[in-house]
């Protein structure tokens, strides 16, 4: 496609995907954006590669390829290569900005020795990691949940299938207080954003709260509990897609000091 390049990422492209795109639409995102570009540095550093798409010289979109044995994400195994993350903006849409990353990330993935691409994909009506695309891109489903997927690619003939984690998480209760756990990971935008609000509507409530966190990023964490992100109060999972909103958490707090 005329005007279409993909580089590896640089300075003149790493704050872009850092802030996934968000560049300086919030202090928040901006302060956010600096621990997830020292985890990137660290992953460049261990083998992982960050493909970004220039269209006219203008970053639009960007792909990770990372290497399964330090995959913030999951899932487990060996020689594989993760794509945790494909990303384009709208307005590049139609001038082939998905399928020239995924072509960019099989040529690395090769280069790095790897057996094939292994990714989580979704079928719903989402922006985020399509698995309608990435079958139609030559991706076959090993495990399918719902609306999630685990689909991948490979090009020898013997190849392990890698493991999904299972989580290991056990709750420690408290007398008297509400005990909230926080898995978070640096790889992730949303994630970093998420566990600024925890910590901030957790001051909030002083000696009533127990708060543990755990920087799921850090292997030896990964591996001991197996989960990559997760906000636990009281023992209860609470999810919401994006970021949690501090609100929803005061809220949720207030009612577990009441035992309801």
């Amino acid at each position: 496609m005329p005007g279409l390049q993909i580089k590896e990422m640089d300075p003149a492209t790493e704050f872009f995907v850092a802030t996934c795109s968000h560049l300086d639409e919030s202090e928040e995102i901006v302060a956010g954006a600096e621990r997830r570009r020292t985890w990137l540095a660290k992953a460049q550093a261990q083998g992982a590669s960050i493909k970004v798409a220039l269209l006219d010289g203008e970053p639009v979109g960007f792909i990770h390829i990372i290497p399964i044995a330090i995959s913030p994400w999951g899932p487990l195994g060996e020689k594989l290569s993760v794509i945790p993350c494909l990303f384009s903006l709208n307005k590049a849409k139609g001038n082939g900005v998905g399928v020239a990353l995924m072509e960019s990330a099989e040529e690395e993935a090769r280069k790095q020795r790897s057996n094939g691409l292994v990714l989580e994909a979704y079928y719903h009506d989402c922006f985020f990691m399509p698995a309608p695309f990435f079958e139609h891109y030559g991706f076959s489903t090993m495990e399918r949940r719902g609306t999630w997927s685990l689909l991948w690619k490979v090009w020898e003939k013997e190849v392990e299938k890698p493991k999904l984690l299972h989580p290991r998480y056990a709750y420690q209760p408290v007398a008297g207080k509400v005990v909230v756990d926080l898995f978070w990971n640096s790889f992730c935008q949303t994630c970093i954003l998420e566990a600024r609000h925890v910590r901030q509507v957790v001051q909030e409530f002083k000696d009533d709260v127990v708060f543990n966190e755990y920087a799921a990023d850090d292997r030896e964490i990964l591996l001991k509990y197996q989960v990559p992100r997760a906000i636990f109060i009281n023992g209860k999972r609470y999810d919401w897609g994006y970021e949690a909103p501090e609100e929803e958490l005061r809220k949720i707090i207030r009612q577990a000091k009441q035992g309801e």
